[in-house]
């Protein structure tokens, strides 16, 4: 009997500080919009990296859907205006792969391009980047026809295609000053084939038909020589061309 008392006595004791104790508890939905607004404080302010570690915790809530989304664009969003394509990019490709039909995936493709376009480098450099630039934007294209970007975008699959091209000129012509001659030729006759509207076609015909020459085939020279000429009246690769005509034919 005394044993009862004393539980039951115990019990109304929690009870009874339970009701006295201060409610601290922040429902979850509050929280996630206290960091969201936090985090669009810091964005205002520049503070890109405070701005995301926010965010991060709306993201990783789990709480509102919507919510969530939008801090996961707002996320690759500060990372790319902090010059951070790298994590930008990742960003943006996890908010394609988690999200793949959502009406925010144009703006994401078009982001995803841009991020890698800023990490292209020089033409004689490793291209990866400037492939995935190219298929984010070629994706949007293909996609979405009428989204509102397709001039800008064009305007970068031109830029894309055209690095790609002059990569290809100078792995070309890296093989004809070591002579060797068939794989310069394969290299430049596939910038033609692969890549008709490049705009630096004139350098590409003037090691070509240096390579032909070398190579002993004076009559694919001579075509190669005469499409310069031909085509690039005004080109700077003209006299170089004449001069080595005079010298090795």
């Amino acid at each position: 009997m005394h044993r009862n008392l004393l539980s039951a006595a115990t019990a109304t004791l929690l009870l009874a500080l339970a009701a006295c104790a201060p409610n601290t508890v922040v429902p979850p939905a509050r929280q996630a919009a206290s960091y969201f607004e936090e985090g669009e404080s810091f964005y205002e302010q520049g503070l890109y990296q405070d701005a995301i570690a926010s965010w991060e915790k709306v993201r990783d809530s789990y709480y509102s859907p919507e919510l969530n989304i939008l801090a996961e664009l707002k996320i690759a969003e500060a990372h790319f205006l902090a010059g951070q394509y790298i994590e930008a990019a990742a960003a943006y490709e996890a908010f394609l792969k988690n999200h793949p039909d959502h009406a925010k995936v144009p703006e994401v493709l078009f982001q995803i391009g841009l991020c890698y376009l800023n990490q292209m480098g020089d033409r004689d450099q490793d291209q990866t980047a400037t492939r995935r630039a190219l298929t984010a934007f070629e994706t949007l294209k293909q996609r979405f026809p009428e989204d509102r970007r397709r001039e800008e975008t064009q305007v970068y699959i031109d830029r894309c295609i055209n690095q790609l091209a002059a990569n290809e000129v100078v792995i070309g012509e890296y093989y004809l000053k070591a002579k060797q001659y068939q794989a310069a030729i394969t290299r430049l006759e596939g910038v033609f084939k692969r890549y008709p509207t490049y705009y630096d076609r004139a350098e590409a015909y003037y090691l070509l038909g240096q390579a032909y020459l070398f190579a002993g085939d004076k009559v694919r020279a001579s075509e190669a020589f005469n499409n310069l000429y031909d085509q690039f009246p005004q080109s700077q690769y003209i006299l170089g061309a004449q001069k080595f005509i005079d010298k090795n034919y």
